[in-house]
């Protein structure tokens, strides 16, 4: 039963995997998500079903587009196969919960967070409204009134910390140094992880992003990296461990 569950569950992770795909690559460009339906870039060809199926039809095509040839990006295939692991994950974090729903929400709107950020630097206002009130309504009628109180109490405070990181920040490089997307990113984080970790989430975001801001400042120094793919890696990081943040503190005592 089990095993079935994970296997349904990563499936359906391929096919929203792919639809948050078109999402995020659509919206910033002020494209209908709908219509024309998918196609190639290159030479307009319409997907029939057949290669519409995630990670095989870029297998069967062997990456190329069966009419023009050209090239299609391994990142389509490895953002469906990635959503498809995170859907997973949300079900061995959280088990079959009224909790996952809220989990599999907040990881699909990452997912198209790191998505259109990668394209485009860019987090798109129409999504982080959407899933953040889609997610103030599941917090409401799984965890009560209470709760959700809390929770946007902890969104505040985490949009206005972000605020003044920003304000402090531009003031010391006298240049913008984080995107507004950014910042109402965080209201999400403290709405779902609460203010404390979303605080952490920006310490941990920035070990992970180091190590990849050195490389590619070394070979391209003119280049902006975006910022919302590693903030979102670390929220999910501490949303899935199930750290809080007396645990944090009682082991920076040592």
């Amino acid at each position: 039963m089990e095993i079935s569950i994970i296997i349904g569950l990563f499936v359906l992770g391929t096919i929203f995997g792919s639809f948050y795909n078109v999402v995020a690559y659509r919206l910033p460009k002020g494209e209908s998500i709908i219509y024309p339906s998918s196609h190639c870039p290159n030479c307009n060809h319409k997907l029939k079903p057949l290669e519409l199926i995630p990670i095989l039809s870029y297998v069967f095509q062997k990456g190329r587009c069966v009419n023009c040839k050209c090239k299609i990006s391994i990142f389509y295939p490895i953002a469906e196969i990635i959503c498809g692991l995170l859907f997973v994950i949300c079900y061995i974090s959280f088990g079959l919960s009224l909790n996952l729903i809220i989990a599999l929400t907040f990881t699909s709107l990452l997912i198209i967070v790191i998505l259109s950020d990668y394209y485009y630097m860019i987090i798109e206002d129409s999504v982080l409204i959407i899933f953040g009130l889609f997610l103030i309504i599941e917090i409401y009628f799984i965890n009560g009134i209470g709760i959700l109180l809390n929770s946007l109490l902890s969104a505040l405070i985490a949009f206005i910390i972000m605020l003044l990181l920003k304000l402090f920040g531009d003031f010391i490089f006298k240049r913008e140094s984080m995107g507004g997307g950014d910042i109402k990113l965080m209201a999400i984080f403290g709405l779902v992880i609460g203010w404390e970790l979303s605080i952490i989430s920006i310490f941990l975001s920035a070990f992970i992003a180091l190590p990849v801001s050195v490389f590619i400042l070394k070979t391209n120094k003119n280049h902006e990296i975006p910022y919302g793919p590693f903030l979102s890696m670390a929220a999910l990081i501490l949303y899935f461990s199930h750290i809080d943040i007396s645990t944090i503190l009682y082991f920076l005592e040592f």
